[in-house]
């Protein structure tokens, strides 16, 4: 108990600047090792630098610059858009969410300079699966998030294509599919009793961990998480209507159901494992802690969350982070490799590299900036 308490208190310790200063030298590390954005992925295969991994760090560094206004990070940012045509991933017919994921950097960009060229091709997208059943769930016209990591891919992006362009379709065509995998998909993957997510069809009961627990991926639910407080930064600013205050009602609740059931899950080091209620998988975790970070700094923030409860554990969080996670050249430790659950990329360590840097770099830059923000 002792060692709790020393914790926390050292926790205050951080300041904006510190705060600042640890974002910064992670994202250096990032932009100096990958100094070519449009240098194509080489894990296995060569892929495409607009595929999802990498779009997750430029929202992080969206989110940086947010706080941290250096021309670089949008040079960086256009300089990798403009070299995939403002395009998703394998083209405007694609309905992947993962393809889709790095349109919500072009929407960011498109909202800061009112270039259309930004988001053309979005629309195009979009407009095409607005109108695409998908034959793999049973043709449901709403069925394309069949695993939840998909509500951030995909979510955010049509929240901020409505805002955009303050067309309803949008925003409406986005709530029916997060409904469907809320609520239809393999019986809801959302488990309002206990407020987490199964990751997919896969992992709903009768599956369970080997220790009898239902299986909580902490990177899967993190995904969520993040897109809930995205879709709810887009909700909350534009005009309300009868519609979108039921959504802003939906999405509210389910942010708070989240966060009192994350706030039981956090380690008393800080983190959180990858396994949410598990005992399968248990250890040091970045990207899902960075996650929880972004969304509970930002709930405080915005007074849905009671400063009392949860600022403590954002203060655990980046103290963690920071004393765990972040070496002295702005590498990331502990960061679970690409998959679905929490056996994915294990042994974690501190020193080992990732599959993919890139989207441990952007959970990271969420969290920190968000932090931040509070702190400040």
């Amino acid at each position: 108990m002792l060692a709790f308490v020393s914790l926390a208190a050292s926790a205050q310790e951080a300041t904006p600047e510190s705060v600042m200063q640890t974002a910064r030298k992670a994202n250096e590390y990032f932009m100096k090792k990958y100094a070519d954005p449009t240098v194509p992925t080489n894990v296995n295969r060569i892929r495409p630098s607009s595929l999802w991994t990498r779009a997750v760090y430029y929202e992080g560094l969206m989110a940086l610059y947010e706080v941290d206004p250096d021309v670089r990070y949008i040079d960086y940012t256009d300089r990798w858009a403009s070299f995939h045509q403002w395009t998703p991933r394998n083209g405007i017919r694609t309905c992947d969410a993962d393809d889709q994921c790095c349109e919500q950097t072009y929407l960011d960009r498109y909202m800061m300079s009112h270039d259309q060229k930004m988001i053309e091709h979005v629309r195009e997208n979009l407009d095409h699966q607005m109108n695409t059943p998908n034959p793999k769930a049973d043709n449901a016209l709403y069925g394309w998030w069949t695993w939840i990591d998909a509500i951030q891919m995909g979510m955010p992006v049509y929240t901020k294509m409505w805002r955009a362009t303050g067309e309803q379709k949008y925003l409406d065509h986005a709530m029916k599919m997060y409904t469907w995998s809320r609520d239809t998909l393999a019986g809801g993957l959302f488990n309002t009793q206990e407020g987490l997510w199964w990751r997919d069809k896969d992992y709903v009961p009768p599956y369970k961990e080997p220790d009898g627990k239902n299986c909580y991926w902490s990177r899967g639910s993190g995904w969520v998480y993040a897109a809930l407080v995205k879709s709810l930064i887009d909700l909350q600013a534009m005009p309300k209507n009868k519609q979108t205050k039921r959504y802003i009602k939906l999405l509210k609740n389910d942010f708070l159901l989240m966060s009192n059931a994350l706030l039981k899950c956090q380690r008393e080091d800080g983190l959180w494992n990858p396994s949410l209620t598990s005992t399968n998988y248990e250890g040091k975790e970045l990207t899902g802690t960075s996650l929880f970070l972004y969304g509970m700094a930002w709930g405080i923030q915005n007074k849905l969350l009671k400063a009392k409860d949860f600022r403590p554990a954002c203060d655990r969080a980046w103290q963690a982070l920071v004393r765990d996670c972040v070496h002295r050249d702005g590498f990331l430790g502990w960061v679970q490799g690409t998959g679905k659950d929490p056996s994915a990329g294990q042994p974690l360590s501190y020193t080992k590299v990732p599959d993919f840097e890139d989207y441990g770099t952007g959970c990271f830059l969420l969290g920190a900036a968000e932090y931040y923000k509070l702190i400040r």
